[in-house]
């Protein structure tokens, strides 16, 4: 049994040590915002806040976020920050497809939460995920409509 606090509810389930927390959030727990992209965390789609932090959940292990706190893209609203990094996003009208959006929230709720004012260059740092559709200019300047209203 694995015990982990997502979205503000104590979960303990049961699931292989090893088993993604990609997997574990969608198919134990019905939380799908959190996207499947690539498997091999390079593209982002996956990120959730584990412990404030962006994290790949297609290549953390189940075993890795017990006992830890996860925020999926349903519960960021919650989030102080993450409720203005949504704010803007709509007002920037940040997605086009959106497929990769939960995680780009997620990504840029984590920048702001730990650097409210973030300089171009550590949004470029920070902001790694991979969106197909090209929309990284709408993408920064929500980010930057986020961090104004700090």
């Amino acid at each position: 049994m694995i015990e982990m606090n997502v979205n503000g509810t104590v979960h303990r389930l049961d699931v292989e040590d090893d088993t993604p927390l990609l997997w574990v959030l969608r198919e134990q727990l019905g939380l799908t915002g959190t996207k499947y992209g690539c498997g091999v965390a390079q593209c982002g789609a996956c990120t959730v806040l584990v412990d404030g932090e962006a994290m790949r959940s297609c290549s953390l292990p189940a075993e890795a976020a017990a006992g830890r706190t996860i925020t999926t893209i349903e519960a960021i609203e919650d989030h102080p920050v993450g409720r203005r990094v949504v704010e803007a996003w709509v007002e920037a009208q940040a997605p086009q497809c959106g497929y990769c959006q939960s995680g780009q929230v997620m990504a840029a709720t984590a920048l702001l939460a730990a650097t409210p004012k973030p300089t171009p260059e550590e949004v470029g740092a920070a902001m790694t995920n991979i969106c197909r559709c090209g929309t990284y200019n709408a993408i920064a300047r929500a980010i930057g409509l986020a961090a104004e209203r700090a």
